[in-house]
């Protein structure tokens, strides 16, 4: 029996992005003989699937076609391709018949399935006042990340750089990683001269640096910038292979980072992954502040591709921790340092 729980959940403390600020984060758990399996949690304002999201998904789990497939733990061919413009509802989908084909995942084959090896992640610094900021940096610093995640964009850029240049005047670009993520927050304008000042703190990689959809603008920026650009909401509403390659092969970007949630669910995210490897362009994996149960299928999802792809083993993935939430569902799922053990 298929049914539909929605959820809200509470942020610890406000989460700012370009974008806005999240305090609390909704979404619905599909269960199967009660069972929490899988878990679509749209983005507000980001999404393309937020506003239908629930009343799809209620259709769609009382199609007699679908309820027979999860019977025999497959979903319909045909029901995947209906649903490549919603993702998120296509990511609860497939990773609720996952869960029932592997029997609560605890017959997925990989090394960190087994508990043999772990997924390193970044540290996230999410956006605030310079002292909040700040303050988050060193705490992830002084629990053990060695790649930290700074979203910038909504404070003075200044003032982001002085946070910059803290981490290297303490650690070398060899001891911690930096990545940034600006969520679009440059305009075309001033992007060129704010990827330089960037340059002088050794980072790793800025994420979408201006606003999706700009995609010559974007693909000179890729061709000129001096720091290595991954795109991130430029593969929102992208649903074909076609249409990926074609985005890919445009812009040329030094990295895409994939988040199943927001594009293209499970099988979505093998074929941005087939796309990017083809044209030798990099990628990792990121969560979407999705609540324990989703976060579960995205890490066993590493783990498989951590084995497919050794060069992923000790690359940091933007896998969130749940500890965001006052409340969350139990987890298998533990943190040491800046590396993911999943706990048999």
């Amino acid at each position: 029996m298929l049914s539909i729980i929605p959820y809200k959940l509470q942020f610890k403390s406000p989460a700012g992005t370009s974008r806005g600020v999240y305090t609390e984060r909704t979404g619905w758990y599909i269960t199967v003989d009660g069972v929490i399996a899988g878990e679509c949690a749209p983005l507000p304002d980001l999404s393309v699937d937020f506003s239908t999201c629930g009343s799809l998904l209620n259709k769609i789990i009382h199609d007699a076609s679908v309820i027979d497939a999860f019977s025999k733990g497959e979903l319909p061919p045909e029901l995947v391709e209906r649903l490549r413009p919603y993702p998120s509802v296509l990511f609860g989908l497939e990773s609720a018949v996952w869960f029932v084909q592997s029997k609560g995942f605890t017959t997925v084959d990989s090394r960190f399935a087994r508990s043999e090896c772990p997924i390193t992640i970044n540290g996230l610094v999410w956006m605030g006042s310079y002292e909040q900021m700040r303050e988050h940096m060193e705490e992830k610093l002084s629990q053990g990340f060695s790649c930290i995640k700074i979203k910038i964009g909504a404070i003075d850029f200044d003032k982001e750089l002085a946070l910059l240049e803290q981490i290297r005047r303490d650690f070398t670009k060899e001891q911690v990683t930096i990545r940034v993520d600006a969520n679009g927050a440059f305009s075309s304008d001033e992007a060129p001269e704010r990827l330089r000042l960037l340059s002088a703190f050794d980072i790793h990689s800025i994420e979408q640096p201006i606003k999706a959809g700009k995609w010559g603008r974007m693909a000179g920026l890729c061709a000129e910038s001096p720091i290595p650009i991954a795109l991130d909401e430029d593969l929102i509403g992208v649903n074909t292979l076609e249409e990926r390659l074609q985005l890919l092969s445009i812009i040329n970007p030094q990295y895409i980072v994939i988040k199943p949630t927001l594009h293209g669910g499970i099988s979505g995210t093998f074929e941005w992954i087939a796309a990017a490897e083809s044209l030798g362009i990099g990628w990792w994996l990121t969560s979407a502040l999705e609540s324990n149960i989703g976060l579960t299928a995205i890490a066993h999802l590493c783990g498989i591709l951590s084995d497919q792809y050794p060069k992923m083993q000790d690359f940091p993935q933007g896998l969130g921790t749940g500890a965001l939430f006052t409340t969350n569902q139990p987890s298998k799922l533990t943190l040491q340092g800046d590396k993911m053990w999943h706990i048999k």
